[in-house]
């Protein structure tokens, strides 16, 4: 179609993207308004399935499912986190940022890089030529649909139980650790990270070429929630909260950062282990007197003679 800049549409992803995030900075800073932040990212998302799904006009089985899929999980990541600022009134990662142009332009232009990014798998598999490479549904096809709609359901339930256990006054000062956060201190980024490698393996029916940096789709998440903004900042806050909770202790040291495990089976793995296969890495650990410690206590109390 000659009106369209480029095969796979990225230029106008990006125009669009550049667009939209910059409309809702001018809000947010303009007003001092936290409660479309993370509306805007991940309606961002649909936004661009959807555009670079009817721009293509063909509309094979693959586009509609892909198409379909982020498009479900869009609308109900962001409304979940509509509805959940609008209930908190404020988001607290931005009190260091919301008076401040710069700091606060900073954060928009990386979610600006951030929606773009993981969204590459999308707008190849939307584009008009993929149809002619795999016009059927291949075996990736399934495979990743199977892995998006466990993704799919681990992060909506994890999202939902941890709403309830807050939202409920007899919970007040305690964590999380129902459901799913008893297998994982991050259930929810699980999901969200297997979600997008689903789409990614979707999408390795049809790449080619330097299509194949759809890769990064996943793994830029995976920084961001490994090493960024996701987890690192979650657990600093937590150890912060609960160091001196000797059960809290126990339960960090029991339960995986991020892959579902059985609690008796991850407590008794190593820490080498844990740190190459289940990405309890270092930096999350800020409670390292206070497990020794415990772990002291716990041994002296163990060797005292019984009578």
């Amino acid at each position: 179609m000659t009106w369209i800049i480029d095969d796979n549409n990225l230029a106008l992803c990006a125009i669009v993207t550049v667009g939209m995030q910059f409309s809702f900075f001018l809000v947010a800073y303009t007003c001092k308004f936290d409660k479309v932040t993370d509306f805007a990212g991940g309606t961002n998302f649909v936004v661009l399935a959807l555009l670079t799904f009817f721009m293509a006009q063909t509309y094979s089985a693959r586009q509609i499912m892909v198409t379909a899929c982020v498009v479900v999980w869009g609308i109900r990541l962001s409304g979940y986190l509509l509805y959940r600022i609008l209930k908190i009134g404020e988001d607290k990662r931005f009190d260091d940022k919301r008076n401040n142009f710069l700091k606060f332009a900073a954060f928009w232009i990386f979610q600006a890089i951030w929606v773009f990014t993981v969204s590459l798998p999308v707008i190849f598999v939307n584009a008009e030529e993929s149809i002619f490479r795999a016009p059927w549904w291949t075996a990736m096809d399934i495979v990743g649909l199977i892995i998006f709609v466990i993704g799919l359901v681990i992060e909506t339930v994890a999202d939902f139980e941890k709403f309830f256990f807050r939202n409920n006054p007899a919970n007040k000062g305690k964590w999380c650790a129902v459901g799913f956060w008893k297998i994982s201190r991050h259930p929810n980024y699980f999901g969200e990270i297997i979600i997008w490698w689903s789409i990614f393996i979707i999408a390795t029916s049809i790449l080619q070429y330097g299509q194949w940096t759809a890769v990064l789709s996943p793994l830029f998440l995976m920084t961001i929630l490994l090493f960024l903004s996701g987890i690192p900042i979650l657990e600093q806050k937590d150890d912060e909260r609960f160091r001196k909770d000797g059960e809290y202790i126990r339960y960090k040291t029991r339960t995986s950062p991020l892959i579902p495990l059985p609690p008796p089976c991850y407590g008794n793995l190593p820490r080498t282990v844990k740190c190459l296969f289940c990405c309890e890495f270092p930096l999350y650990d800020h409670t390292s007197e206070e497990t020794e410690r415990i772990t002291i206590k716990k041994t002296d109390e163990e060797k005292q003679p019984e009578f």
